[in-house]
């Protein structure tokens, strides 16, 4: 996700979505839903591990350069498994704050179901300090029925998972309806500079139908009985932007204090921000979402979620969930200010004062659109710039083939499980997909409390039933939608 210092906030992918504000209610429900069925060992389980043990021994943060040489190691295990050389790709990157690489496998159809499914994951990871771990992060450690280490959730499951998926295809001689390409991108949790310059570069080796996301969405257990409470399947992403805002001045002597102040005038326009909503608006994820988790969530929240699924200009309702930090993100384009930066002398009146402001902005707004009205309620005499070059996307459709699809996989593991779709807040490669056309679903097949969720923080972890179930999940997933009928466990 760029996913980090301003990408931790930027893609904390569940933490600021409406899967939270639907947890809160679940536990009530969670009794009763059904454990999940007894994991099986798979034919490629030993293989998956073994690739999940070397991947992790890459530290795949900013600035070590290591996404090149796991990118090859990942090619040269395709290769090995009988995939043409020229359907393996190597695509080297030279950034400005990195050297790095995305990983483009294509397994080839038959034609006959279409353009093909692109399967993503990113090989990179945040960084991790040694020190402040308790095991070291780059090495696998199974402890505990959990598989530690950095990028075991965020992403190198998604990773494992494809990588694997593509070798028990092969082995098995499968020959899907469509192509199936496998993407994997080396800079998500920074600047997303490779996917952006794959789809203007090289959009042939990407161009799909729709993509499956493994860098989102995914299954919640319940903190205290473990039990399955929903599956999120993620189908829109708020546009991450910062705007700039600047007020100068000619300064002077701070003996001789002027009516006019630089740091004033902003501090003024950030109160009038401050107290700025956007509209409401909505769209058919959120209202799905809504209606789902109104079902479980109690008290006002809950009845305010049913209530606006129902008629989303209940002004009421809105303003429900515009009150709680699960859900306000949920209804509208959001903008709050996060760094500040003013003066230059203790001594002398301010010259010029600068604050950042961050905004996730509803999916099918323009970016132009939020710097006029940012623009328009600070007045005269503040300057609004749009900083770096910002991504906007539309939702994707809630397509009936990948829902029923979703539904009947999770349901094979943990039965009646609502699978909801959500808007997430922060941004992954998906966003990118998704503003070049391609309709993008992140389906994560990890089950997980939240209290075992540390994705970007320290000890990161993932179940190791959860590990080897999400295999199996991800096999029948795509044998389904590639394939000629409905696969079963």
């Amino acid at each position: 996700m760029t996913n980090f210092a301003s990408r931790f906030s930027r893609f904390c992918l569940l933490a600021s979505t409406l899967v939270l504000g639907l947890v809160l209610g679940s536990a009530a429900v969670a009794a009763d839903q059904p454990r999940s069925t007894t994991w099986k060992a798979g034919p490629f389980d030993a293989k998956a591990r073994e690739i999940l043990a070397k991947v992790i021994a890459f530290p795949t943060s900013l600035g070590n350069r290591k996404v090149p040489e796991m990118a090859e190691y990942l090619a040269g295990e395709f290769r090995a498994a009988g995939f043409p050389a020229e359907d393996v790709t190597v695509v080297p990157f030279k950034l400005p704050a990195e050297e790095t690489a995305t990983l483009v496998v294509r397994y080839r159809g038959d034609g006959t179901g279409g353009k093909p499914i692109v399967l993503m994951a990113h090989m990179d990871v945040v960084t991790a300090e040694r020190d402040d771990w308790e095991r070291d992060p780059y090495t696998l450690v199974e402890e505990n029925g959990f598989f530690y280490g950095r990028g075991t959730a965020d992403n190198k499951m998604g990773v494992v998972g494809f990588t694997t998926l593509f070798l028990r295809l092969k082995a098995e001689k499968f020959v899907p309806r469509r192509d199936l390409i496998i993407y994997f991108s080396g800079d998500e949790e920074t600047a997303q500079s490779t996917t952006v310059l794959m789809a203007k570069d090289h959009r042939k080796l990407i161009d799909a139908e729709f993509a499956l996301n493994s860098d989102g969405g995914g299954g919640n257990l319940d903190d205290e009985t473990g039990k399955p409470t929903l599956y999120a399947v993620q189908t829109a992403e708020k546009t991450y932007a910062d705007f700039m805002l600047t007020t100068r001045n000619p300064g002077g002597h701070s003996s001789a204090p002027r009516a006019d102040n630089a740091i004033y005038d902003l501090a003024a326009a950030l109160t009038k921000v401050s107290n700025f909503s956007f509209p409401v608006m909505w769209n058919d994820t959120t209202i799905a979402s809504f209606r789902e988790g109104g079902k479980t969530t109690p008290g006002e929240l809950g009845q305010a979620m049913k209530r606006f699924a129902e008629n989303p200009r209940d002004e009421a309702a809105a303003k429900v969930l515009a009150a709680s930090p699960g859900t306000i993100g949920q209804t509208r384009t959001t903008c709050v200010a996060t760094m500040l930066d003013g003066g230059h002398a203790e001594n002398a009146l301010p010259q010029r004062a600068t604050a950042n402001v961050n905004c996730r902005i509803f999916p099918g707004v323009k970016i132009d659109e939020v710097r006029a009205a940012l623009a328009q309620v600070v007045g005269e005499g503040v300057e609004v710039a749009i900083k770096s070059d910002p991504l906007s996307s539309d939702p994707s459709p809630l397509r009936k083939d990948v829902f029923d699809t979703v539904k009947r996989v999770v349901h094979q593991f943990h039965p009646g499980v609502p699978v909801v779709p959500y808007q997430s807040s922060g941004a992954t490669d998906g966003l990118v997909f998704r503003s070049i056309g391609i309709p993008t679903y992140a389906v994560d097949t990890i089950f997980i409390r939240d209290k075992d969720s540390f994705a970007h923080g320290l000890n990161e972890r993932i179940p190791v039933k959860g590990f080897y179930e999400g295999l199996e999940m991800w096999y029948l997933m795509v044998k389904d939608l590639a394939g000629t009928g409905k696969a079963k466990r």
